[in-house]
């Protein structure tokens, strides 16, 4: 289905003393991933918000295969796993510039109303861009 490509360099900050990327870090990188999966969509998680939804992660799985070191250019594919309908899985890849595969991930997220906490539908708004 749908993907996506975003590529950034790894700060200094995310690194632990030997230079590698601390394996915490690439939580966030499928978040900047997605993120941007979705903008370039034309979908925006801050309009989500603002229209009372929310996205909990209710499943993280990452398969590390090699590290990351500090300043190297890493590239992470997104990919929606299926149509959205109460949940929205995406599979990852992440990639150093030479191609070689850093790791592998997957994600699941809720549709939440942000007033009740409870589950709703994916937004037809969004299913229509997914056309």
């Amino acid at each position: 289905m749908d993907f996506h490509k975003f590529s950034f360099r790894v700060r200094y900050s995310e690194t632990d003393q030997m230079g590698v990327v601390y394996h915490g870090n690439y939580a966030q990188y499928l978040e900047l991933g997605r993120v941007e999966w979705l903008r370039s969509m034309g979908i925006s998680y801050k309009d989500l918000e603002d229209d009372g939804i929310i996205l909990p992660v209710i499943h993280l799985q990452i398969d590390y295969k090699k590290s990351a070191l500090y300043d190297d250019l890493i590239t992470v594919e997104t990919f929606l796993k299926k149509v959205p309908l109460v949940k929205i899985e995406f599979d990852y890849k992440i990639y150093l510039e030479s191609g070689e595969l850093l790791a592998e991930a997957n994600t699941v997220l809720a549709f939440m109303d942000k007033r009740t906490n409870r589950p709703i539908k994916c937004p037809e708004s969004i299913l229509v861009k997914l056309g």
